[in-house]
């Protein structure tokens, strides 16, 4: 058990039967009245983002969450599976849990699969990972205007923009965290 006083951006707590982790918070004290805490609360098991009031030095259950490093095996259907590389144990994980990331997976890859009380709530993806463009228009030569981006596909499906020179075939650096261009790789 915390406090609303030990709030951190990050921290993972138990409310109302539900796992949230915490974006953002904010403590006030108006010129009237009590103080209070002001939160972004994100839930683990559905994605959806909540705002919470909480008063100031209320008590809240603390989750534990344990990150497994595990590695993606394949998907079957709308089952991702995951091995352990350690104990060779497969789990596996419904689409609608991991719905954005899935965007960036691909065989083979480590990631962190976020677990709390043996339930598999998602995945920690690394920051940046490296995805080969499979569908682009072709850069036009001499068109140097900066800044200027177009539609490109990667391997996994996911549309995104890149700059004008990347072409079909090449190797590109995407930030899982905005699911935008990074660099050529």
């Amino acid at each position: 058990m915390i406090t609303t006083n030990n709030f951190k951006t990050g921290l993972t707590i138990q409310h109302e039967s539900n796992i949230y982790q915490i974006i953002e918070f904010q403590h006030v004290k108006p010129g009237k009245g009590p103080a209070f805490v002001r939160s972004k609360l994100r839930n683990l098991r559905t994605g959806t983002i909540t705002d919470k009031t909480w008063r100031a030095g209320e008590k809240v259950e603390t989750a534990m969450i344990e990150k497994l490093p595990m590695q993606y095996i394949y998907a079957e259907g709308e089952k991702y599976v995951f091995m352990n590389t350690d104990t060779y144990e497969q789990r596996e994980i419904h689409q609608d849990q991991i719905e954005y990331e899935q965007n960036f997976l691909k065989e083979g890859m480590d990631v962190n699969v976020i677990v709390f009380e043996n339930e598999l709530l998602g995945l920690d993806l690394p920051e940046k990972v490296e995805l080969i463009v499979t569908e682009t228009v072709p850069g036009v030569r001499g068109n140097t205007v900066s800044n200027t981006t177009k539609d490109a596909v990667v391997e996994t499906g996911y549309k995104l923009q890149v700059p004008l020179f990347i072409n079909e075939g090449e190797a590109i650096i995407i930030n899982t965290h905005t699911g935008k261009y990074s660099t050529k790789a």
